[in-house]
């Protein structure tokens, strides 16, 4: 992706200092040197294509050449241009790290030598004080390139601590927006267990009477008078339905207390798949038994199993997968069916929400509360059309 070009003051002073120092060349082929290398500097670190590695090493052998090349033909060794090499041993110092700038230094430095080689040495003749500025001239680059590396590892180190600390403050915030969603689930939890205790308590005796005028009066109803133990069996039925709905809410309001003891988590799973008359694909890892609340984890697998093969066709596979992960056991379990939408999937372990038209909306809260009880988390991943998972990770102690 293209980076925003954004200009800053030192890109107009760079630009005006070469525009002088373009201005000030003697014929075309200098100003077109001038002018590459001018382009070159100004979009260094600006454009997605020199911010790699290979792009900046590309950048970096353009403006060795088009230096090299200035300099040949304006006076070889003399000439006053010979600190654009200076360019290329900077950008590698900048960027490439000390090997790079080591090379580049050597690389810049040889080709500024490589001219003696064109000297006719019957008319040139080095005298100690040439020697020692050809020297200096040699050194500086040197000397500066090692300077900018530096500088530039200093600020690379104190950019790589910032941005550590910028990630982990992150997953600081990411992690207190779970704990207060959690914190703020589990008072809506809280509160609607209360309320459904009571309102279960309330209900249950005079469901008991009604169940109890229902079954007399389908004893003592006229044989000769249909409607009337018909309506009676429908009064008992609706009646047993309620109780059950009942029981479900004092299910979810009842505080947990598991049970624990060592168990073999693979036949639990096997004995909830069966009595959920659930076939399922068995990807069990090698686990060491768990301390867990057998029944109470053979409720989750029910709820969850039964879940799955509702979403799925018939001839679609329900996965259950475990493994050790971490010191603790995960356990998935995976549909191939039609997904949750992304705007519900936080909803999903809420009380009395539901998506089935004859569905009360306890099953996974009461699913979650025990995997809670159990110390344990659960998580659900979702896409509409190919399918759910619902993840389960348990402590192994």
């Amino acid at each position: 992706m293209q980076k925003q070009f954004q200009l800053r003051v030192q890109d107009l002073l760079l630009a005006v200092m070469f525009g002088a120092l373009i201005f000030l060349t003697h014929d075309a082929w200098e100003m077109g040197f001038m002018a590459a290398l001018a382009a070159l500097q100004l979009i260094e670190g600006r454009v997605a294509f020199l911010d790699r590695h290979w792009g900046r090493a590309a950048s970096v052998i353009l403006q060795l050449v088009i230096g090299y090349l200035l300099i040949g033909i304006t006076g070889g060794v003399e000439s006053p241009y010979y600190l654009t090499l200076l360019l290329p041993i900077v950008s590698t110092a900048s960027y490439l790290g000390f090997t790079g700038t080591v090379i580049s230094s050597v690389v810049a430095i040889g080709a500024y030598l490589s001219f003696l080689l064109f000297i006719d040495w019957n008319q040139w003749v080095i005298d100690p004080e040439a020697m020692h500025v050809l020297t200096i001239r040699c050194l500086l680059p040197a000397v500066a390139a090692v300077l900018v590396n530096s500088l530039g590892d200093a600020a690379r180190r104190e950019s790589a601590r910032y941005k550590k600390t910028a990630e982990q403050l992150a997953e600081a915030n990411r992690n207190l927006s779970a704990a207060e969603a959690e914190v703020r689930r589990t008072e809506r939890l809280a509160a609607l267990g209360q309320l459904s205790a009571g309102l279960a308590h309330e209900l249950r005796n005079p469901l008991g009477s009604i169940k109890g005028s229902a079954d007399l009066l389908v004893r003592s109803a006229a044989k000769d008078n249909p409607i009337a133990q018909e309506l009676a069996s429908i009064i008992s039925t609706e009646v047993d339905r309620t109780n059950l709905l009942v029981t479900r809410f004092l299910d979810f309001a009842r505080p947990l207390e598991p049970r624990r003891e060592p168990t073999e988590l693979a036949a639990v799973i096997d004995q909830a798949a069966s009595r959920a008359h659930v076939e399922i694909v068995r990807d069990f890892g090698a686990l060491p038994p768990l301390p867990l609340d057998a029944a109470l984890m053979e409720q989750v697998f029910i709820n969850l199993l039964t879940n799955a093969r509702q979403a799925s066709s018939a001839e679609a596979p329900v996965t259950v997968r475990t493994r050790e992960a971490g010191g603790q056991t995960e356990i998935c379990v995976i549909d191939q069916g039609s997904g949750i939408p992304a705007d519900k999937l936080e909803a999903i372990f809420n009380p009395f929400f539901t998506t089935k038209q004859d569905g009360v909306g306890l099953g996974l809260a009461i699913v979650a509360k025990i995997i809670d009880g159990h110390g344990g988390k659960m998580t659900v991943e979702s896409e509409p059309g190919k399918g759910t998972t619902f993840r389960i990770t348990l402590p192994e102690n």
